[in-house]
């Protein structure tokens, strides 16, 4: 006999959201390692004593970052995004029935804060996910980017490199020493 999936919306239902994140699962993970709370100090400057309570900083960095790691750029397709992801919800500690923050918030809170603080939270950030392992090596790039080609099959041309083999892993090796000695320097502070 043929079955038929009839869906009822019931009117109450037991739900937690912890249990339905993979253990495993990396925003799970990455709320596990990642603890922001020195920013309640380091932003309590740029706010004023009376009216309407703000976006709580430490959800507009964890927005900043997965609109990083998503590669979103746009604040309106951020919230849109966050707002169907259960393991987001999770990692911004917010809950199915609450509202996420108002794409404006977004825009308006990263304007209030100098680069200064960008940089503090993502040297923790970092700092942090290295001692957890959840990133190896010394060297970091990061390029977000997204830029559409216009470029013709016939234009391709064979790219010699400028050094041996040899001489850039050298260079590479001296670049990584100094990271090396600056992240060490930095973590001391």
């Amino acid at each position: 006999m043929q079955g038929k999936k009839i869906y009822q919306e019931k009117p109450f239902t037991h739900f937690q959201l912890s249990d339905r994140i993979a253990k495993t699962n990396f925003y799970r993970r990455l709320k596990e390692v990642i603890h922001l709370d020195f920013l309640y100090d380091s932003t309590k400057k740029f706010y004023g004593n009376s009216g309407q309570k703000s976006i709580d900083p430490l959800v507009f960095f964890k927005l900043c970052l997965i609109g990083y790691l998503e590669n979103i750029i746009s604040d309106r397709k951020l919230i849109e995004h966050c707002s169907m992801r259960l393991d987001i919800l999770y990692f911004l500690d917010y809950d199915l029935d609450e509202q996420l923050p108002w794409h404006s918030t977004i825009s308006r809170t990263r304007q209030l804060f100098p680069e200064a603080v960008f940089e503090q939270v993502f040297t923790h950030i970092l700092t942090l996910c290295v001692d957890k392992g959840m990133v190896s090596g010394h060297t970091q790039d990061i390029d977000s980017a997204p830029i559409k080609a216009n470029a013709s099959m016939d234009s391709l041309e064979l790219k010699v490199p400028a050094n041996e083999l040899d001489v850039h892993l050298a260079k590479i090796r001296h670049i990584s020493n100094r990271d090396k000695e600056v992240f060490r320097k930095a973590k001391e502070k």
